[in-house]
C-alpha cells in the first residue's frame, strides 16, 4: 500500500501542486488552463478511452455475467443519485449537478485502475477484467449520460435568459454524441461487442496523444485552483463521503448479496473507491461549471483515499 502511495498518489499531488505553483506565480493564468482543458477534452481524453477499452475482447465482457450487471447497475444508478443529490439537496443548477455527477458519480478507473489493483491482487485476468468493465460503465455509458444532462441544463438556462425570447436549441442527447469524449467509447464498445479487434500497429498512434491525458488534466486542475480559493466545506464532505465510502459499500452490499466470487467482489469494490475520475474535473473546467467545488472534492478525495484504501482492502477481505 506504501508503494502505491508513493508511486501513483504522491505525484498527483505534486502535479497539481506544480500547477497550483505556476498559476500563482503568473507563469500561466486561467485562459490557459482553458486551453489545457480544451486539449484534454477534445483529443487526449477521448484518445486515452477509446485504447483503454478496445484493449478488452467480447469474451472477457460477457465472462461474468453478475460482475457486468452490477457494475452496470450500481455504478449509474449512484451516477444518478450523485445528480439529483446535487440538484435538489445543494440547489445547483441542472449543468452544475450534471458535473458533479460526472465527478463524484465516477471512479478515476482509466488513471488508478491497474495502478491500484494490480499491485494488490496481481496483474491477472481478473484484474483485467474488473478494470475493463468498470472503465467501460464509466467511460461509455456516465459520460455521455453526463454530457446530455450537461448539454441539456444549459439549453434550459439559455432558453430561460433569452429575454423572453424562444432559443432554438438541438437534442441534448445528439449534441452529447457529437463530442469526442462521447463517441470514441462508445464506438470502442461498438468494435468490442461486434468482435472486431482493433490492430495493435495502430494503437501507439492513440497512445502518444493519450499519455498526456492525466498529467495536463491534473495540472490544469492546480492551475484552476490557484485562481480561486480551496473550499472544505459540507458539500465538498458530502461528495467525498459518497465517492470513497457509499459507491463502494453499495457494491459490496450488492455484491454479497448475488453471491459474487469473493475476489472479484474485492477488487469491484477498491475500484469503486477510486478518487472522482479527472474527466469531470476537464468537463467542468472546459463549460466552466462547478468548477471550484469540483476541484476541492477531487483534491479532497485523493488525500481521503489514502485512508479509505486500506479501509476497504480490510473490510472486503474480512466479509468476502
Amino acid at each position: 500500500m506504501l508503494d502505491i502511495l508513493i508511486k501513483d498518489i504522491l505525484p498527483i499531488f505534486v502535479i497539481m501542486a506544480l500547477g497550483y505553483a505556476a498559476g500563482k506565480r503568473g507563469v500561466f493564468t486561467a485562459a490557459n488552463a482553458q486551453i489545457f482543458n480544451k486539449l484534454v477534452l477534445t483529443y487526449a481524453l477521448p484518445a486515452a478511452l477509446f485504447v483503454s477499452i478496445v484493449k478488452a475482447d467480447r469474451t472477457m465482457l460477457f465472462d461474468d455475467g453478475k460482475l457486468l450487471i452490477i457494475s452496470l447497475v450500481i455504478l449509474v444508478g449512484l451516477f444518478l443519485l450523485s445528480y439529483l443529490s446535487t440538484y435538489k439537496l445543494f440547489k445547483h443548477s441542472r449543468s452544475e449537478a450534471a458535473v458533479s455527477a460526472l465527478i463524484t458519480g465516477s471512479p478515476t478507473i482509466g488513471f488508478l485502475g491497474f495502478a491500484v489493483l494490480s499491485p494488490i491482487y496481481g496483474d491477472t485476468a481478473s484484474t483485467g477484467l474488473v478494470i475493463a468493465i468498470v472503465s467501460i460503465v464509466v467511460n461509455a455509458v456516465s459520460i455521455p449520460i453526463g454530457m446530455a444532462l450537461l448539454n441539456a441544463g444549459q439549453a434550459a438556462t439559455a432558453t430561460a435568459t433569452a429575454n423572453g425570447a424562444t432559443v432554438k436549441r438541438g437534442n441534448p442527447v445528439l449534441d452529447a454524441l457529437k463530442a469526442p469524449v462521447c463517441w470514441a467509447p462508445i464506438l470502442a464498445v461498438v468494435l468490442v461487442l461486434c468482435g472486431i479487434k482493433f490492430p495493435a500497429i495502430l494503437e501507439p498512434n492513440f497512445e502518444l496523444i493519450a499519455k498526456a491525458n492525466s498529467g495536463v488534466a491534473v495540472f490544469a486542475a492546480g492551475l484552476t485552483l490557484s485562481g480561486m480559493k480551496f473550499q472544505l466545506d459540507k458539500e465538498v464532505l458530502y461528495n467525498t463521503c459518497f465517492k470513497l465510502l457509499l459507491m463502494p459499500a453499495v457494491l459490496l452490499i450488492i455484491g454479497l448479496i448475488f453471491k459474487m466470487e469473493p475476489m472479484k467482489l474485492q477488487m469491484m469494490v477498491l475500484a469503486g473507491a477510486l478518487p472522482p475520475a479527472f474527466s469531470g474535473i476537464i468537463i467542468g473546467s472546459r463549460y466552466q461549471q462547478y468548477v471550484r467545488t469540483g476541484t476541492s472534492t477531487l483534491a479532497f478525495s485523493i488525500f481521503m483515499f489514502v485512508l479509505a484504501a486500506p479501509l476497504w482492502i480490510w473490510i472486503t477481505r474480512l466479509v468476502a
